[in-house]
């Protein structure tokens, strides 16, 4: 009888590649270690080349119902409130170049999307509190065990289980992630809580000496996201932990006032590290792949980490069909077509990092190159090798 592809992992990607397999006739089997299939954060900023996939994946329609689309990408800067560049990401001229829009979804929206498109497909069965413990590649088969002595049996197994994946730890074997030093701290608010002035239909950075603060709408325009960043040796694994408004405060407290006055709104904070790995060209051995941020995790500063993942699952699974069964060299196929964009997006993220939180003379040296230009006719041209997506 024929066995289903394991996914280890009921996030973003991992239910991209379930979606994208079921379309190309491969039953999946989705293991996530949490008592539920839910998403935790907030917003996510998501690029033509995530539409690209939306519509291949036949979601195009409800991300739309739940999305917005920002008028403009704005950087300020953070102590003195001047604005250094803005990108007409909502402009004809920027629609037409790219064919796909720049939106800002709620994470926790566009994981339900693809829930729900999941739990429509006859295809897909989706199993919680299924804690991978370790696997094994069996030749013809993969066995995976979990937490609770279960074994699940599978042709293939694809690990999309995130930045500290166990699948990645059996597989390669190359330690923990990268720790950047930066920190972000997240937070959502009512949009009636919010003064008119502080909401502009767009996406608005503030970036100085070592931090950032960027804010826009979400939910159709229902909430406010809040995004904090800034230097520190601290760390902690997860993404679900609170942080120290004290803290947030005293790194913040040379910042614009507009900036203090929006920080003082919230009263409790989620924290995370930022972590990313270096890039390595082969995360596939056998009947074993690696997908998204258990394969490339990269910095936020490119908001590419959920994009990069659903492009994953949408070559994994053209590569599956196209391999009759030989798993093996579908996934050597996939990571070889994968490993050098992703590659690129690791390692641009970090250099938009320093872009964002320079100071100074650095600073003054960044606006003459990159932000004290004429506008172009086409809006954001430098990200085409990016937002350009993928071939068919």
């Amino acid at each position: 009888m024929a066995r289903p592809i394991l996914i280890a992992g009921g996030g973003i990607g991992g239910l991209a590649a379930a979606l994208a397999l079921a379309q190309k006739g491969f039953d999946c089997e989705v293991l996530e270690q949490s008592p539920t299939f839910a998403e935790i954060g907030a917003g996510i900023q998501i690029g033509p080349n995530a539409f690209q996939i939306f519509r291949r994946l036949g979601i195009e329609d409800a991300i739309h119902a739940v999305a917005f689309f920002p008028e403009f990408l704005i950087m300020r800067d953070s102590t003195s409130g001047a604005e250094l560049t803005r990108i007409a990401v909502g402009s004809p001229a920027f629609r037409a170049r790219y064919q796909y829009p720049y939106g800002v979804i709620y994470r926790v929206d566009l994981h339900r999307v693809l829930l729900d498109a999941c739990r429509q497909s006859p295809r897909i069965v989706l199993r919680a509190k299924q804690k991978m413990v370790e696997f094994s590649d069996n030749g013809d088969h993969v066995v995976v065990v979990t937490s609770d002595r279960q074994r699940r049996e599978g042709d293939a197994l694809i690990g999309a289980d995130g930045l500290w994946s166990k699948v990645r730890g059996q597989l390669l074997n190359d330690g923990p992630p990268r720790v950047s030093g930066h920190i972000a701290y997240r937070a959502v608010l009512p949009i009636g809580e919010v003064p008119e002035a502080w909401r502009p239909p767009s996406v608005v950075l503030w970036g100085g000496a070592k931090h950032h603060f960027v804010h826009y709408p979400l939910h159709r325009g229902d909430i406010l996201n809040l995004v904090a960043v800034f230097h520190s040796n601290r760390y902690e694994e997860g993404w679900d932990t609170y942080g120290d408004p004290g803290e947030l405060k005293q790194f913040f407290a040379h910042a614009h006032p507009q900036v203090q006055q929006m920080l003082a709104k919230i009263d409790a904070w989620k924290m995370w590290v930022l972590c990313d790995r270096e890039p390595v060209a082969n995360w596939s051995r056998g009947r074993v792949t690696l997908l998204g941020d258990a394969a490339h995790p990269m910095l936020q500063y490119l908001a590419q980490g959920a994009a990069m993942a659903m492009e994953d699952a949408y070559v994994l699974a053209n590569e599956a069909a196209a391999a009759n069964g030989d798993f093996a060299a579908a996934f050597t196929r996939y990571h070889q077509q994968r490993y050098k964009r992703t590659g690129r997006v690791q390692l641009t993220a970090r250099f938009f990092g320093e872009i964002y939180h320079a100071g100074g003379a650095t600073a003054d040296v960044r606006n003459d190159i990159f932000f004290n230009q004429a506008p172009t006719a086409t809006p954001g041209e430098s990200m085409a090798w990016l937002y350009d997506g993928i071939a068919r």
